[in-house]
């Protein structure tokens, strides 16, 4: 069974990681994405996230219910930050179990490119400069 969840808490995977531990599964990966201190050659103070929380919700479940049927995996899990973000911070958390290493690694990258393209979370970069930037994030980044 996947979960997932928007927080305006700390991120703790240690629950959600616990969750995905199971005796058939040989596999196991997870990403984290952090708040860096820099983004296109300026630098960042901080993040804040917004989400369009009943869409959000819907749609980051749909996701990782694909995960679950394209992908040989057991179960996947997502939080997922909003509110503000200080550099350093953990803004999202996905881990995935599978009987193979192959299908957790493969479904990681799937779900956490398909929740930035489709889930309705937007992120906002906050300079040093002293300005803000909301940035696109329904587009699947290069891997910056």
């Amino acid at each position: 069974m996947s979960t997932f969840l928007l927080t305006e808490d700390p991120i703790d995977p240690a629950a959600f990681t616990l969750a995905l531990r199971r005796d058939e599964a040989g596999g196991y990966c997870s990403f984290e994405g952090w708040v860096r201190n820099h983004s296109d050659g300026q630098a960042v103070l901080g993040l804040d996230y917004q989400a369009y929380l009943p869409l959000a919700e819907t749609e980051a479940l749909a996701v990782l219910s694909e995960a679950e049927t394209c992908f040989d995996i057991l179960a996947a899990s997502c939080i997922h930050r909003i509110g503000s973000l200080a550099i350093g911070d953990m803004a999202v958390w996905i881990g995935v179990s599978a009987p193979h290493r192959d299908a957790a690694f493969t479904a990681c990258r799937f779900v956490i490119d398909e929740i930035k393209r489709r889930v309705p979370i937007w992120k906002r970069e906050r300079y040093a400069s002293g300005h803000s930037e909301w940035i696109a994030c329904h587009e699947i980044m290069d891997g910056s």
